[in-house]
This record gives structure tokens, C-alpha cells and sequence, in this order.
């Protein structure tokens, strides 16, 4: 029989100065709880400031003074059993009116229990698949598709390598943010995520290129990746010269990814605008390139 887990997600609205604190009272209230009864601790907790940029990691930016004068909590917790959680949910609710000075309210009200469904995905040969098509609950037609021109082999990512193209591009003194050359979009895949990296402008592709690896690219979401194998290389890179683009897969991105996600951006949508920040240094002046 498997195993379903049961999660709960609860939003505050608070003033910044508790709220660190705050947090961890939270959770250490539940867990004297569950120690009277016999239940094991949270098989996982997140728990996040919304408002503060805690997502961007390192790449945060540094507000004024010690950060935002307001913010919300995103507390999500995951236990192996349902009336666990329920406590929580139930416990929680006086956070409203009785927890530290600044909270205004719970936004949506009491958090409720759901359970947390994983998927798991893999590949199946193309050729093996049948399709059966039914009219008005008749069979009219099996559909054979023409795989001659196909194979089952999987696409292989791009290979680092400093191309000879490359090589030769002029440096500079310039720095640019990425959105001031290319567009960006994102989401999920499973517990990955993928990110599309668009130019703005075909000269500026073979700089993205250079400058955007694989490697970069892990470095700069390293605080949202989940590495099961130490030196493990969690995001790929694809290249789409035809639209001057890239394609980056980030595994293990998502904390689970969807509803098996505690995560404020379970489907990693954010991702993309997130690395709009990303800096391409020692470049030309590009914007000549193109006037």
C-alpha cells in the first residue's frame, strides 16, 4: 500500500522585524505536541519570507535597513501522518491574534490538509504506443504514425566546449543584465524545471552563448537545487540556434515539484524573470552592435 503524505500550507501577513523568530516558534509549538503523543517530527518544513527576495538566494538585493517593513510567512509543513498535520492546522489559527506584535491576519484563512502526491515519470518507446481512435463510442480508425524517421535514442545536451567562434569574440569593459539582451521564460517538468533564454538580437546570441554555461547557470540557482550525489551536475543546457536561443533543464529544482512541492513557486515559474539578473560581463559595448 503506498505511502501518502499529508502537507499543510499557511500564509502570514507580518511586520519584518518578528519575523525570523516568529518562524521558529511556530514550528517548535507543534513539535513539543507531537512529542507528548508519539508522532514522529515533520518529514519536511519550508518556510519562507515572502517580500524579503529569499527565493533569489545570494542574488537578493539588499533592501533598506534590515529589510522590507512588511512581508508574509509561507509556512508549509509535510508529515507522514494526516491528524499530525491537522494539529498544526489547528494549532496555528491563534498565530492570527496572539503570536508576535505586527501580524495582521492569516491570508486565506485556517490552512488546510491536503494530501501530497508524488509522480514519477519515465520514458516508453513511441513505437509501442497504439492509438485506438473512437467516434460516438464506435472504433473508426487505429492510428499508425510513420516512425522511419525517428529514433528512441535520447537528444544529447550540449557538450562545454570553448568553440573557435567563441574564442575570437571581443571582450570589453561593458556589464549587462541578461533582460537587457535576451527574453526569458519558465516552468515546471516534474521535480525540474526548464528555463528558455531567447536573444534579443542575433549578435548577441554567440555572448550568451560564451557567457551563459551550464555552469553558470548552476552556480547562480545553487541555493534551489537538490544535489542527491555529491559533484553532481544538476542543469543541462540545449541550444536552438534556429531562434537564437537556449533551453536549460535544471533537475531537482522544485522541492518536488507541483502539489508534492511545499514551495512558494512549486512549477518554478519565477525562475526565468529570476535570472533576468544574471550579469554578462566583459563585453563590448553591444547596444552599438545593433544602431
Amino acid at each position: 500500500m503506498p505511502l501518502i503524505l499529508m502537507d499543510s500550507e499557511l500564509s502570514l501577513v507580518a511586520q519584518w522585524q518578528d519575523q525570523k523568530q516568529q518562524k521558529k516558534e511556530n514550528e517548535q509549538l507543534t513539535r513539543v505536541m507531537f512529542n507528548q503523543l508519539g508522532y514522529e517530527d515533520y518529514s519536511a518544513v519550508n518556510i519562507q519570507i515572502l517580500g524579503s527576495e529569499e527565493t533569489y538566494g545570494p542574488h537578493a538585493k539588499k533592501n533598506v535597513g534590515d529589510g522590507p517593513r512588511e512581508a508574509v510567512i509561507w509556512l508549509a509543513v509535510l508529515h507522514k501522518q494526516k491528524k499530525a498535520v491537522e494539529i498544526f492546522s489547528r494549532e496555528i489559527a491563534p498565530a492570527g491574534t496572539g503570536m508576535a506584535p505586527g501580524v495582521t491576519g492569516l491570508v486565506g484563512g485556517r490552512p488546510k490538509v491536503s494530501p501530497v502526491l508524488k509522480p514519477f515519470f519515465f520514458l516508453y518507446p513511441k513505437k509501442n504506443v497504439k492509438i485506438n481512435i473512437f467516434m460516438n463510442g464506435q472504433h473508426v480508425e487505429t492510428f499508425e504514425e510513420d516512425l522511419s524517421f525517428t529514433s528512441d535514442a535520447p537528444v544529447s545536451p550540449d557538450v562545454l566546449q570553448t568553440q573557435d567562434d567563441l574564442k575570437d569574440l571581443p571582450s570589453g569593459p561593458h556589464a549587462y543584465r541578461l533582460e537587457d539582451l535576451a527574453y526569458t521564460r519558465s516552468g515546471d517538468k516534474g521535480n525540474s524545471a526548464n528555463i528558455g533564454v531567447i536573444a534579443r538580437h542575433p549578435l548577441y546570441y554567440p555572448y550568451l552563448k560564451k557567457t551563459l554555461t551550464a555552469q553558470a547557470v548552476e552556480g547562480y540557482f545553487q541555493h534551489l537545487l537538490e544535489r542527491e550525489k555529491p559533484g553532481e551536475n544538476l542543469v543541462v543546457r540545449y541550444e536552438l540556434p534556429g531562434i537564437y536561443g537556449l533551453n536549460f533543464v535544471l533537475k531537482n529544482s522544485l522541492g518536488g515539484g507541483g502539489i508534492a512541492s511545499l514551495r512558494s513557486d512549486p512549477q518554478g515559474k519565477a525562475f526565468g524573470q529570476m535570472l533576468l539578473d544574471f550579469q554578462i560581463k566583459n563585453v563590448p559595448n553591444l547596444k552599438s552592435l545593433i544602431e
